[in-house]
């Protein structure tokens, strides 16, 4: 009989053991389901934001090869005028209007449409009047760059090229909340296909205007131009033809700007900070010895950078989409797990980016020209360049994230830090004071990237995603009247302001 017992509790222990070993397994089998299922929600995101982004980077390289055939004095008021148009008016406006991007996000996971509609509204206004006072200081270009000792022949140009440029302004401004507003929803192919069409349109329109009528330096500014209002008609089209819930503009999207300012005085901060690091470097080369080739290596790095910054800045597009449409639904699980999975892509990207770096460091030089000098400069420094992708590509990510939860504030005071509080003392140091020279330069950025990763990894890491799951639903009801009871418990319950 003792026996008996003994073995049936045996039997007993065994079928517990193997009933906690079969729940281990499903818990195991559904957590890598949700990986995978988060893996392919990211991907069908950024995918085609990287394509787009391609297309965008191929429509500029039409316009330098225009500008190239033109001759020499077009080409350097031309690049003059695209580095004054990016830094003083393309980032200025695409960073205020990635302030809309957690909104939109967060109300379309929340299932708030009028809130969706009414930040595109809103934004679309916004980005409007912001682009008034951008255009009197393009119209003014000369003034400012002319006491600066710029040469009048080239400064000249370059004005009339932001002359034919203003109307870019306006297109940017309908084109970059469109775009935010698709995005917020999962709907991206209709701004790859748009964007598809309008570069294979800025061929024709740059023939046209330059080689057939024989506009110069203008009709390139106005082909771009042309181009980019045709990408703006394909998508408005499809908005409007489509089920995607605008409604019209109502009176209602003449007050509550508050949330939308609030976010996107610091996303655009946090843009243009980074935005305009690449082109003090520039200026920086332009004091080294040997100028005329540094600054030309650097021009060619800052294009091999850009092309890489491509493929991180798409995920961090998408992963800032999932998080706020999983914040929104409530579902802080789902945001954490798609912050793990993308800072992880982030990495394999990095070093991806790296390795390509470093293996094409003799020939990349080769393909932009054929001075042996440069060549050398630019093999000295894309090793280094490769291993800025290990800090850029997470920091990327990690901005996405924290755009994705509303905190722009963050991203802003980490990029401050990083890039002029680190990164330009060190490049300025060995540069200069160390006498390092061109490398000295790009050792700086290694610094604030280095810097900005971590300092981004670390506010990831510390992450209340229950408390954000709150303060979305607090951001969503901003635009209320009321307070009701539920509203005040979350107020109660989240310490930190929703705007924060």
């Amino acid at each position: 009989m003792k026996c008996k017992l003994v073995e049936s509790i045996g039997m007993g222990s065994k079928a517990e053991g193997g009933d906690y070993a079969m729940m281990e397994a499903a818990e195991k089998e559904k957590q890598c389901w949700g990986i995978r299922r988060e893996v392919k929600a990211l991907m069908e995101l950024a995918f085609p934001i990287a394509f787009t982004a391609l297309i965008f980077y191929a429509r500029s390289m039409v316009s330098m090869l225009f500008l190239g055939h033109l001759g020499d004095l077009e080409l350097a008021a031309g690049s003059l005028g695209m580095a004054f148009a990016n830094i003083t008016g393309y980032s200025v406006l695409s960073g205020l209007a990635l302030g809309m991007e957690p909104l939109c996000s967060q109300a379309f996971g929340a299932k708030r449409m009028n809130v969706l509609s009414l930040t595109l509204h809103r934004c679309v206004m916004f980005l409007l009047l912001c682009s008034i006072p951008i255009s009197l200081l393009w119209l003014n270009i000369s003034n400012i760059l002319l006491p600066l000792h710029q040469d009048p022949n080239i400064t000249r140009m370059a004005h009339t090229y932001l002359i034919f440029s203003l109307p870019d302004l306006l297109t940017h401004s309908f084109l970059h909340p469109i775009r935010i507003y698709l995005r917020a929803q999962g709907v991206t192919h209709p701004v790859t296909l748009a964007s598809l069409a309008g570069t294979l349109l800025h061929l024709p329109f740059n023939y046209l205007l330059v080689t057939r009528l024989r506009l110069g330096l203008a009709g390139v500014a106005a082909a771009s131009a042309a181009s980019g209002l045709s990408i703006l008609l394909f998508l408005a089209t499809h908005v409007c033809l489509t089920d995607l819930r605008c409604a019209a503009p109502t009176r209602d999207c003449l007050a509550g700007w508050k949330p939308l300012l609030r976010l996107a005085a610091p996303s655009c901060v946090s843009v243009c900070l980074e935005w305009w690091w690449y082109e003090i470097m520039i200026v920086l080369c332009g004091l080294l010895v040997n100028p005329t080739s540094t600054v030309a290596s650097m021009g060619i790095l800052i294009q091999t950078t850009s092309f890489i910054y491509v493929f991180p800045s798409s995920l961090s597009f998408a992963v800032s989409t999932r998080i706020g449409n999983e914040l929104g639904a409530n579902q802080p699980y789902r945001a954490k797990l798609s912050t793990v999975v993308s800072v992880f892509l982030a990495v394999i990207i990095g070093f991806s980016a790296m390795l390509f770096a470093i293996g094409m460091r003799e020939s990349w030089g080769r393909m932009f020209t054929n001075d042996e000098n440069i060549i050398r400069i630019t093999s000295m420094a894309l090793p280094i360049l490769g291993i800025c992708e290990l800090g850029n590509c997470p920091q990327t990510v990690g901005c996405g994230v924290v755009r994705g939860t509303a905190r722009p504030n963050t991203a802003a005071n980490i990029n401050l830090s990083a890039f002029y509080l680190v990164g330009m003392p060190v490049a300025v140091g060995l540069g200069f004071w160390l006498d390092v020279g061109f490398c000295g330069l790009w050792l700086g950025l290694l610094s604030a990237q280095v810097c900005c990763a971590g300092l981004m990894l670390y506010v990831i890491g510390t992450t209340d995603w229950d408390v954000e799951a709150h303060r979305a639903r607090l951001l969503m009801w901003h635009d209320d009247g009321t307070m009701d009871e539920q509203k005040q418990t979350l107020t109660s319950v989240v310490t930190v302001t929703p705007l924060a």
